[in-house]
């Protein structure tokens, strides 16, 4: 009788413990998006480092730190975490967006030309910027 209630108590303790994980979990992103939206970008950057130890697997935190980077301008870290999140989602328009900025920056036209194909493929959002992408290109490719 005392193992069962032993039992019932660990199991009470351990699931309140995994709960709290969760909803930790969900703030890391959310606490470091307020504070993205707030122009906060070192304190947001630790808050999504954070949301990503929990959720590997967290594209968007991903995406954000991609664009913390950009505003840095980190381009090797920005592209890094890009890929990432394409690895996670390849159909993320934001991120192939992004990515194809950045390409059409380090003069790398032959990877923006695939990505403007990719987003023109997948685009569901984010259609319009395609020609917005492809006149950047075709400008660079002139001064070129």
């Amino acid at each position: 009788m005392r193992n069962f209630f032993l039992t019932i108590f660990v199991s009470v303790i351990l699931f309140s413990f995994s709960n709290t994980i969760v909803n930790a979990k969900n703030s890391y992103f959310d606490e470091g998006k307020k504070l993205f939206d707030n122009k906060n970008y070192k304190d947001s950057k630790f808050y999504f480092e954070k949301d990503i130890v929990f959720n590997p697997k967290s594209e968007n935190s991903y995406l954000y730190l991609a664009k913390i980077f950009k505003k840095e301008g980190n381009d090797s870290l920005e592209e890094n975490n890009l890929n990432t999140t394409l690895l996670l989602n390849p159909k993320n328009e934001e991120a192939i967006y992004l990515l194809t900025l950045l390409n059409i920056k380090n003069s790398n036209f032959s990877n923006a030309k695939e990505l403007i194909a990719t987003l023109t493929s997948i685009c569901e959002k984010m259609c319009s910027s395609k020609s917005e992408l492809q006149s950047k290109l075709d400008s660079s490719l002139k001064s070129e």
